[in-house]
């Protein structure tokens, strides 16, 4: 997801966490209920005071904007037409693909500048539109030997390919009038898994431009499984609605196996991130079959969502990135992971720079994502005070336990503690 164009102005509507739906603390927009969209849509919840989503609308001149919006009918209809509508139930169906078995932490790899020799990792993720030059549509390789050479990678390397991105390579992709020969190119070079575009779903705009990234999402996801490439189908969603929606079109559709998600920009957000994790493992609920998650971001709610899904694989940038920045990944005596920073001398490789971070980033995830151990917490040895009748006082260990949340000493995540009465 990036930041709005210059072109597509903000609204007046400040702080932007006004915008968030939340059908517990609001009721829905008065006009609502009158929309045509309102089965697909199911509705705004939000503090801010609107009368329904075309209020987001803020744009000074509409020729200029590109969003999908109701006040520019005749694009607005093109648009609509272009996905078939916003239902979900036209998306085609397919045949399922089968995955091969995939380790829990894969590292994303970039490109291969500033090394020289083959990185040893028999799992690798790569970039979609690394693959393919978004200007063009022409692929940048076509074998496994060129790939290999391309991204210093093992020629026999299993492969992810992850189609997050910023929006403009989003929109690229769907710009191209000849996906299938694109598709058709994945399937050539033994693609293993590869997650669709995670077309951006803004909390600032009017809800039919949400709806049409929901519809680009399914269908994007439809062709790559139509073409013979096992897909990931992303899940971005705004509102309660939107999620029970996708998890009504998994439940229909047991060719869906595999669901990705990002948590890197809007659903990373601090206030927003557990909203998106409660909605994630009761979509997993409602599914009511194993499911497996591909992870970009929220590597603190790893654990959480482990307990929902069949498997949570995460995507792990930060070794190749920390790499390029020169930085080295050291585990503390105390199991923090510390990024350090390192000297190397001018145009020397960084091959084992770069192993070695993917090696201890590995590491940290995997212990990071354990279950948080029980503990045993006991109340302070004081002095017993006397009651008004001379007998000694016993003090509540709920008490002590309350302090100890108050001060933030102990986790406030109470189904982990275990209450000891003194024997």
């Amino acid at each position: 997801m990036s930041a709005r164009p210059a072109h597509e102005p903000a609204g007046p509507f400040r702080p932007a966490q006004r915008l968030l739906d939340d059908t517990a603390k609001h009721p829905p927009a008065l006009g609502c209920l009158a929309c045509p969209d309102y089965k697909a849509c199911g509705g705004l919840h939000i503090e801010a005071g609107v009368f329904d989503c075309s209020d987001l609308c803020a744009c000074t001149d509409p020729t200029k904007c590109d969003m999908v919006c109701r006040n520019k009918p005749d694009q607005f209809v093109d648009r609509y037409r272009e996905v078939g509508g916003f239902d979900l139930d036209s998306v085609p169906r397919v045949a399922a693909r089968a995955i091969p078995v995939l380790p829990p932490v894969i590292p994303l790899i970039g490109h291969k500048y500033s090394r020289q020799t083959i990185l040893a990792e028999p799992v690798v993720a790569l970039s979609l539109y690394e693959l393919i030059h978004m200007g063009t549509g022409e692929p940048h390789v076509r074998t496994r030997a060129e790939l290999a050479q391309r991204f210093l990678i093992p020629e026999d390397a299993t492969l992810v390919v992850t189609g997050v991105d910023r929006d403009a390579k989003l929109e690229a992709w769907w710009g191209f009038e000849n996906r299938e020969r694109l598709i058709s190119a994945l399937r050539a070079l033994d693609v293993a898994l590869v997650t669709g575009p995670n077309f951006s779903l803004f909390t600032d705009t009017p809800r039919p431009d949400n709806l049409h990234s929901i519809k680009r999402i399914a269908l994007s996801w439809a062709e790559l499984m139509a073409g013979g490439v096992a897909a990931a189908l992303h899940l971005n969603a705004r509102t309660d609605h939107d999620y029970r929606r996708w998890a009504q079109f998994i439940r229909a559709r047991p060719e869906v196996t595999t669901v990705a998600f990002e948590f890197g920009t809007g659903a990373g957000y601090q206030g927003r991130i557990d909203w998106h994790v409660e909605r994630l493992c009761a979509l997993a609920k409602r599914v009511g079959r194993p499911l497996t998650l591909i992870l970009r971001g929220g590597i603190p709610a790893l654990a959480r969502l482990r307990a929902h899904f069949a498997q949570v694989i995460l995507i792990e940038t930060d070794a190749f990135t920390r790499t390029l920045k020169r930085r080295r990944a050291e585990i503390s005596p105390a199991g923090r992971l510390r990024w350090m920073r390192v000297t190397t001398e001018p145009g020397a490789p960084l091959d084992d720079l770069l192993a070695h971070n993917i090696a201890t980033r590995r590491t940290d995830l995997m212990a990071a994502s354990r279950p948080t151990p029980l503990r045993l917490v006991r109340a302070p040895a004081k002095r017993a005070t006397k009651h008004a009748h001379g007998e000694a006082g016993q003090r509540s260990l709920m008490a002590d336990l309350e302090l100890s949340l108050q001060r933030g000493t102990v986790a406030a995540n109470i189904q982990d503690v275990v209450i000891a009465a003194k024997a």
